[in-house]
């Protein structure tokens, strides 16, 4: 009997425990201390974050929001290293600026309105070492698409609203030495009305 009031009394505290972990984050998300950013707004300035850190989310916002979308690739040295190592959703990697720019630049090959609009999940780590970036590409696929086998897709027409995520690594000079890049290709494919 006893054994049984004693168990009783962990998973009551447990789950009172586990309610309060619930409370706790509500009440913190009134002071949202990761704000979403959106293109043509302010970066929002946040209490407690390191400088380092508020820098670095800062010059990623505009690197998404005016150098990929407005394809300023004269500007990619001010978020990127000479010699950044990218890493892409299939497996692959490039080395350096010239190389990343070639991979992204494909998108508008196919969709010439292809941008990024919005970053509703930013954060980083207290060192600023690491930032973690997810945003969505938006564009209409509106001419041929060329794969690398040489296949052309005709457009469709069709938008693409699609999920992609950064993670960067940055060296103490403040520029991004290492980047993941992740989005589904399928989802893309699907969106575009070439999928099945």
């Amino acid at each position: 009997m006893l054994h049984r009031h004693a168990l009783s009394l962990s998973i009551g505290v447990g789950l009172t425990s586990a309610c309060l972990l619930f409370v706790e984050p509500l009440a913190a998300a009134d002071h949202d201390p990761w704000p979403s950013t959106k293109v043509g707004e302010p970066t929002p300035k946040v209490e407690g974050m390191p400088p380092e850190l508020a820098k670095r989310l800062a010059n990623f916002d505009d690197l998404d929001f005016r150098v990929y979308t407005g394809q300023q690739w004269e500007d990619l040295h001010k978020s990127h290293a000479k010699d950044i190592t990218v890493h892409y959703p299939d497996g692959h990697t490039t080395k350096g600026i010239p190389d990343h720019i070639k991979e992204l630049e494909f998108m508008w090959t196919f969709a010439p309105d292809n941008r990024i609009t919005e970053h509703p999940v930013r954060f980083g780590t207290a060192d600023a070492e690491w930032t973690a970036v997810m945003g969505f590409l938006d564009g209409t696929f509106t001419k041929p698409m060329t794969l690398a086998d040489g296949t052309v897709i005709q457009p469709t027409g069709k938008t693409y609203h699609l999920p992609m995520a950064t993670l960067g690594r940055w060296n103490k000079e403040g520029m991004m030495d290492e980047e993941y890049l992740f989005w589904d290709n399928a989802t893309l494919m699907t969106q575009i009305g070439v999928g099945k």
